[in-house]
């Protein structure tokens, strides 16, 4: 299996929940809105033996036309038609954009047409209903009668290798991926699991739904992790967006 993170950029993020394009190396965070933190903005392709799995989706930023996240699929060699499967860890608006895109009637349609896009149930039924900050349910509309949405019900597994699992935390119905192909075991922790410095130290975030099982959950992951091996892929890094723990030697 291969992973290729696909970088929309870097961003720091406030009370009102605005994403704010950051420039490291110029723009300077002392000077953002007062308690902003600064994230990337990075989903993730993985290439398995019969897949190509989609990650999370972005922003959904568009430029002349294209959506931002097919020409770095593109750029990375990699067919936006040749995606087999969405996989969504939640429906907050930084992970939903590129879901769909818009077309000249005005109307939203599915970006990835050909794939099965895979959600929680009950995240979607408490996403539609909820315009806020973190949810724009207009950016997720098509799904309605969208034939190839596959509704997922807690824990289970999706052709054998593919593992999902009902975490909470970050939001009521959060979900995290274990994807496990001869040997290697990729894990996807969506926002519960964002960014590599939250495994090795016992933060609690206040923007979390559940910091605290946020918090526990990260410690899990990280020993089960580090004793089995795992590749990590942290959506939010700034840094390090794939780290494989190693066997000792």
């Amino acid at each position: 299996m291969q992973i290729f993170p696909l970088s929309e950029g870097a961003f720091t993020v406030g009370k009102t929940k605005a994403f704010i394009p950051f420039v490291p190396g110029k723009d300077d965070l002392q000077k953002r809105e007062a308690g902003s933190i600064l994230v990337e903005i990075q989903p993730f392709v993985v290439t398995t033996k019969n897949d190509v799995l989609l990650l999370d989706t972005g922003l959904g930023f568009e430029h002349d036309g294209e959506l931002q996240l097919h020409r770095l699929m593109s750029a990375a060699g990699i067919d936006p038609g040749s995606v087999t499967k969405v996989l969504m860890s939640h429906l907050h608006k930084d992970h939903v954009g590129g879901m769909g895109k818009n077309i000249p009637d005005g109307s939203r349609v599915a970006a990835f047409p050909q794939a099965k896009y895979y959600i929680q149930q009950r995240e979607l039924e408490y996403a539609t209903g909820k315009i806020s900050s973190s949810y724009q349910p207009a950016s997720f509309a098509f799904l309605d009668g969208f034939p190839n949405l596959i509704k997922l019900e807690g824990n289970g597994r999706i052709d054998g290798y593919i593992r999902y699992e009902l975490t909470g935390g970050h939001c009521p119905f959060h979900q995290v991926f274990h994807i496990e192909e001869d040997g290697q075991h990729f894990f996807f922790g969506g926002d519960v699991a964002p960014q590599l410095n939250q495994m090795k130290s016992r933060f609690v975030a206040k923007y979390d739904y559940d910091g605290k099982k946020c918090m526990q959950l990260r410690q899990q992951w990280w020993e089960q992790g580090r004793e089995e091996h795992w590749t990590f892929m942290f959506y939010h890094d700034i840094k390090t967006p794939v780290l494989e723990l190693k066997m000792e030697s």
